[in-house]
């Protein structure tokens, strides 16, 4: 067992040898990096990594273990952001034994469970420098004693750009998730939200009627007799999604109070006839600073994205929220309708709770609606 080889390979020939946790089989998908420290269990349940194997910049994973699932709030777990492992596979440089109260299974044996291959003894630093450099990459990850140079071939045939994750994600009937006390009801298209969101609006008495991703939305609203409409965050590439970006549109010229994350956030912006463009390497972390223009205050934001919007084709939307990193949008208003919406995820799960207060005011838009 000890003696096991693994492999990372690269779409530009790179083979990095690692030994094999998780599950023995080879998965495919684009190799991105997230430098949070922690919140492991949080990252790798999320939806919007479909498609893509994930690597930690941080070196030691797994000394927390993997957390139950009895923990709870408002019925959804704490610690994840969907019910199952949505990465291709997992890269660390070290894979630690977990020692923490709320452990009940090791990262080793969650993976294993679940199906999804894990790779540790991989030098990460020299891994993303290399995606620092040259961007995100197509990989395969190999940990079933495949021979690296066979799956080179399939590697470079894959197209991260051209598949739509967000229906392999999205449910396929809808969810409903009710508070103690209702005091607005939301109909949110689902193309692969977060608990976390579903977390915080449900904390603040919003009851969330999650549909299809290609499901009718105006009609949903109607028929749910619902206060508002969230555009919730997904995997892949949002240029895909022509049919949810119509819907949209319906939305905007209903004037409907509405919200949207990170990929709902790109959604609203091409439903505003905005363009959009792949990052070089993406933002995907738990400390990233983020400015909001009109309070002139900055904090500390989670996210997870790959795409973002070019400023200056919005039109009816204004930039509410710039990254001061490299000044991409991360936030953008409707100049004269209830509609907001965030690149960064509010929810935080995993990281700070910054801008928890973008939720506030959605309820407030939600409220305003019982003013008019």
């Amino acid at each position: 067992m000890g003696s096991e080889v693994g492999y990372l390979v690269l779409e530009d020939g790179t083979i990095l040898k690692g030994k094999p946790f998780g599950a023995r089989t080879v998965r495919y998908g684009e190799v991105v990096f997230t430098t949070a420290m922690v919140g492991y269990p949080e990252s790798l349940t999320d939806p919007s990594y479909r498609g893509q194997i994930l690597v930690e910049t941080n070196p030691l994973m797994g000394n927390y273990g993997v957390p139950s699932k009895n923990l709870t709030e408002n019925g959804l777990p704490q610690h994840y952001e969907s019910d199952s492992i949505k990465v291709e596979g997992f890269i660390v440089s070290r894979l630690m034994r977990p020692n923490h109260w709320s452990s009940v299974m090791t990262l080793d044996e969650w993976l294993r469970g679940e199906g999804v291959p894990g790779l540790q003894g991989i030098d990460t630093r020299a891994l993303v420098k290399k995606i620092r450099e040259k961007g995100v990459m197509r990989g395969a990850i190999i940990t079933d004693g495949s021979n690296p140079e066979d799956v080179l071939d399939n590697v470079q045939k894959i197209n991260y750009e051209t598949t739509n994750f967000v229906e392999l994600v999205s449910p396929k009937e809808p969810i409903i998730h009710e508070p103690d006390r209702v005091l607005y009801t939301v109909v949110m298209v689902d193309m692969g939200v977060k608990y976390g969101i579903l977390r915080e609006l449900l904390k603040r008495g919003v009851k969330v009627v999650r549909i299809p991703w290609n499901w009718d939305v105006i009609e949903a609203y109607y028929d749910y007799n619902a206060d508002g409409v969230f555009f919730s965050n997904g995997p892949g590439n949002p240029v895909l999604l022509k049919s949810v970006a119509k819907s949209a549109k319906k939305v905007i010229e209903e004037e409907i109070p509405t919200m949207g994350v990170c990929l709902g956030e790109q959604i609203l912006a091409l439903a505003d006839g905005a363009e959009i463009y792949k990052l070089k390497y993406g933002h995907r972390g738990i400390n990233k600073p983020v400015k909001d223009l009109e309070s002139g205050k900055a904090f500390v934001t989670t996210q997870n994205h790959g795409y973002a919007i070019i400023p200056e084709t919005l039109n009816e939307f204004s930039v509410w929220m710039i990254n001061l990193d490299d000044n991409t949008v991360e936030g953008i208003k409707h100049e004269n309708l209830p509609i907001i919406a965030t690149q960064y995820h509010p929810e935080a799960s995993p990281g700070p709770w910054d801008s928890t207060w973008v939720f506030d005011e959605f309820v407030k838009l939600l409220g305003g609606k019982d003013d008019a």
